[in-house]
């Protein structure tokens, strides 16, 4: 009995020119390189120029994953694009990127569960693929928190960047094993009593203002590696596979240390654990198809190669996606 499933056929991404260094940072408040990499691993981070915003990214992202997918932008009849970083309050960016691509069918909208939301956004678009509300959907991971830190603040100005990373979802028959390519498996949670922990002081409903994020650094760490293994192990249980069968761990791009302590109480080998952390810092919903993109473009990721994505994010939120390349 064949089943539906939502598989990966192209990937893009996209960074700012602007890069600010460790070293730059230490120029503007007291830290240093020595400090941030050993605490996160991080050692630069890109930066939006000015006139540069979400929708710009995205586009480039999109652009890109439409290539590799062999896909024109009218192929597309829906864009997810999960952000917190948004161009304007509303309409949603979704919509200017998809004027941008010169799309006038189908529908678009934005998914705000900050870092965690390119897993959101991948597990709705397999819905409505799998439901039948859509054929072939470009799913877009795309932020600018340079515009929302606190550059006073040097216990989280360090660690964010901005940048972007799109996949194209297209709807298959499969066999409806494992063995399948695509999504096979997505598990979302949440927790809004952990607010107070990681969130943006601002919002038009509240302070009429944009805000800027505030984090509690050692409570965010303490939850974050319970969290993820728990959203994986729901992942196994619901397939049967383990982290032996996978071949590749692309976690969001947080802090290195927090990458590690995961990957090792799962019982990930550390070769299949693919970072990029150093080289763009947290960019929220954008950092995992910017791992997932380099992994692919540098030919780690290989067709049918079996990959768990997973992520923490504000809220909390969390989640996870397992799905054969």
């Amino acid at each position: 009995m064949s089943v539906i499933r939502s598989t990966v056929t192209g990937c893009g991404s996209f960074l700012p020119e602007k890069i600010l260094t460790n070293g730059d940072l230490a120029k503007m408040v007291d830290t240093s390189d020595e400090w941030i990499v050993q605490r996160t691993g991080i050692e630069k981070r890109h930066i939006a120029g000015e006139g540069q915003f979400t929708s710009d990214l995205a586009l480039e992202a999109a652009r890109r994953a439409l290539e590799s997918a062999g896909r024109e932008a009218s192929d597309i009849d829906t864009i997810i694009l999960a952000t917190a970083t948004p161009d304007n309050t509303f309409p949603a960016t979704s919509v200017t990127v998809q004027a941008k691509l010169g799309i006038t069918h189908g529908f678009a909208f934005d998914v705000q569960a900050v870092c965690s939301g390119f897993v959101y956004a991948m597990t709705t678009a397999d819905a409505y693929i799998r439901s039948g509300l859509s054929k072939r959907c470009l799913v877009i991971g795309a932020e600018t928190f340079s515009r929302i830190l606190d550059w006073e603040d040097r216990t989280t100005c360090v660690l964010f960047g901005d940048g972007a990373g799109a996949v194209v979802l297209e709807r298959t028959e499969c066999a409806g094993t494992n063995d399948d390519r695509g999504i096979l498996t997505s598990h979302l949670r949440s927790d809004g009593r952990h607010k107070k922990k990681l969130y943006v002081d601002g919002g038009p409903s509240t302070t009429q203002t944009v805000g800027h994020l505030r984090m509690e650094g050692r409570e965010v760490f303490k939850h974050a590696v319970g969290m993820i293994t728990d959203v994986i192990e729901d992942a196994y249980e619901a397939t049967g596979l383990t982290s032996d069968d996978l071949d590749w761990f692309i976690p969001h791009q947080a802090n290195k240390r927090i990458i590690d302590a995961s990957a090792r109480k799962l019982g990930i080998a550390p070769e299949k654990v693919v970072t990029t952390v150093q080289s763009h810092g947290n960019t929220s919903a954008a950092s995992i198809p910017l791992a997932l993109d380099s992994a692919v473009r540098d030919g780690r990721v290989k067709k049918n190669d079996l990959l768990m994505l997973e992520a923490m994010g504000g809220g909390f939120t969390w989640g996870s996606v397992l799905l054969r390349w």
